[in-house]
C-alpha cells in the first residue's frame, strides 16, 4: 500500500502509473535491472566489476589484456584439439555469431538509441529557447552538478558507477517504492514551494527573448 500524506496517496515516482517492470520496457532488460533473473545480473555485475578492477585498480591496458586472452584461448583450444584423439573428447567448436548477436537485434537496438537521441536533443533545443526558465535554470544546474562529479572520476570509474547504480538502484527502488516515493513527494513539494518563491520575487523581472514571448 501507498505511503500517504495529508490523507492523499504520495504520487510515484516520475509519475509514472505502471510498475517499475513495465516502465523499464517489461522484457528481458527489465527482468536483468531488476534482478527476476538473478544468474544474469549477478554475471553483469561480476563482469563489469572485474572489468573495473583489471583496467583502473590493477590498471592494465586493454590492447594488452585482449592479447593475453587471445593466447590464453588459442592455447586451450589447440591443447584440446591435440587431445580430444586420444582422450575421446569432443572437437571444440566456435559458437555461430548469428546465435549471439543477430542483425535484426542490432539494428532495434541502434534505432531505439537514435531514437532517444534525438529526443533528448529536442527536449533541450526547447529548453534552450527559453520556453520554460524554471526548467532551463534547473537544466544548467544539473549538468554543472554532473561536470563536477565527471571531473572527480576517470571515464572508466564514472562509467563502471553508471553500471553499479542501474544495476542497485532500480531494484531497491522496486523493494521500497512507497517509503521513496513519500520521501520524493515532499521533497518535490518543497522544491515547487521554493520556486514559487523564487519566480515571484525574481524570474518575473527577467526580460524574456522574442522566441520563449510567442510561446
Amino acid at each position: 500500500m501507498a505511503t500517504t500524506m495529508h490523507g492523499h496517496s504520495a504520487p510515484r515516482l516520475f509519475g509514472r502509473e505502471r510498475t517499475l517492470h513495465a516502465a523499464l520496457g517489461g522484457r528481458r532488460a527489465a527482468d536483468i535491472i531488476l534482478w527476476r533473473d538473478k544468474r544474469a545480473s549477478a554475471a553483469i555485475l561480476a563482469a563489469a566489476t572485474a572489468a573495473w578492477g583489471l583496467f583502473e585498480v590493477a590498471e592494465f591496458h586493454f590492447l594488452t589484456l585482449v592479447c593475453y586472452a587471445a593466447m590464453i584461448g588459442m592455447l586451450v583450444f589447440f591443447i584440446w584439439s591435440n587431445a580430444s584423439s586420444f582422450f575421446n573428447l569432443p572437437v571444440p567448436r566456435v559458437p555461430d555469431p548469428e546465435t549471439l548477436l543477430s542483425e535484426r537485434a542490432t539494428r532495434q537496438a541502434i534505432q531505439g538509441a537514435h531514437r532517444r537521441l534525438s529526443r533528448l536533443v529536442e527536449t533541450l533545443y526547447d529548453i534552450a529557447c527559453g520556453k520554460d526558465i524554471k526548467m532551463f535554470i534547473l537544466t544548467v544546474f544539473s549538468l554543472y552538478i554532473a561536470s563536477v562529479i565527471a571531473d572527480c572520476f576517470s571515464s572508466l570509474t564514472l562509467l563502471y558507477l553508471v553500471v553499479l547504480g542501474a544495476m542497485t538502484l532500480p531494484a531497491l527502488y522496486e523493494r521500497y517504492d512507497s517509503e521513496v516515493d513519500h520521501l520524493v513527494a515532499r521533497g518535490v513539494h518543497d522544491l515547487r514551494t521554493h520556486f514559487a518563491d523564487m519566480d515571484s520575487g525574481v524570474l518575473r523581472k527577467i526580460p524574456r527573448g522574442a522566441g520563449a514571448a510567442a510561446k
